[in-house]
């Protein structure tokens, strides 16, 4: 690659998915079909292999205790990298070949139902837009940020003009010059709460982004909550 050429990495992760996803039980899910034709418009050569268990021979391995776990691979130019994904309902708790029931913290009993086919192959789909993101196309939605760092027209309608940036010419501190040091303030902030609506939302996002590690995720969070040291807490014990 030339020093002028883009890596895979920095063409995709440029692109703005968002009016690609859709939002599902607080989840954020980008359509597989249009992650697929848009790497392949970029990269005709990119290909994807679905991973088998070599004991069964089918798309996926299974635990009795654990669960089900899909795997997929992608290749483009060259590079080949593996992702996976377990089977979960819309609560984001594990399936299995038999349904089962688990009580909350708040001392409810609820059902999780035994896996089917249809389960399978919407998680196989699900695992490889996630196999995608990790060659770039999407990325910024599993990093907590709403738009990609390179998208030129979000920066033209969100940042202000290098031009009124010196002091004759604005009276706005510097610190507002970047979109992302102005999106929320404290006072925007929602106070989270264990327990509340917001409190579920943000267990589904943690549980969809434990593999960003605590500081990351945490660091999200704090852009939209404003989040007590009990709460914190709370939040560090999922992982």
């Amino acid at each position: 690659m030339s020093k002028t050429e883009k890596s895979v990495f920095e063409v995709l992760s440029a692109i703005n998915v968002n009016d690609k996803v859709e939002q599902k039980n607080g989840l954020t899910y980008l359509s597989w079909a249009w992650a697929w034709a848009e790497v392949k418009k970029n990269y005709p050569s990119a290909t994807y292999k679905v991973v088998k268990d070599e004991a069964s021979n089918m798309p996926f391995v299974y635990d009795k205790y654990m669960g089900y776990m899909c795997s997929t691979e992608v290749t483009i130019k060259g590079e080949t990298l593996e992702m996976w994904l377990p089977v979960m309902d819309g609560a984001n708790k594990a399936m299995k070949l038999e349904a089962y029931e688990y009580s909350t913290r708040y001392g409810n009993n609820k059902t999780v139902k035994g896996a089917t086919m249809f389960d399978i192959n919407k998680t196989i789909m699900r695992c490889l837009v996630k196999n995608l993101a990790m060659f770039g196309l999407g990325h910024y939605i599993y990093a907590g940020e709403d738009l990609p760092q390179d998208d030129s027209s979000a920066v033209d309608r969100l940042a202000t003009p290098k031009k009124v940036n010196t002091p004759k010419k604005v009276n706005t501190p510097k610190k507002v010059n970047t979109p992302k040091k102005v999106k929320t303030t404290p006072k925007d902030r929602i106070v989270l709460d264990i327990g509340d609506d917001n409190w579920v939302t943000v267990l589904k996002y943690v549980a969809a982004n434990k593999d960003l590690g605590l500081k990351k995720v945490g660091e999200t969070l704090l852009t939209k909550y404003t989040i007590e040291d009990n709460v914190k807490q709370e939040i560090a014990k999922l992982f």
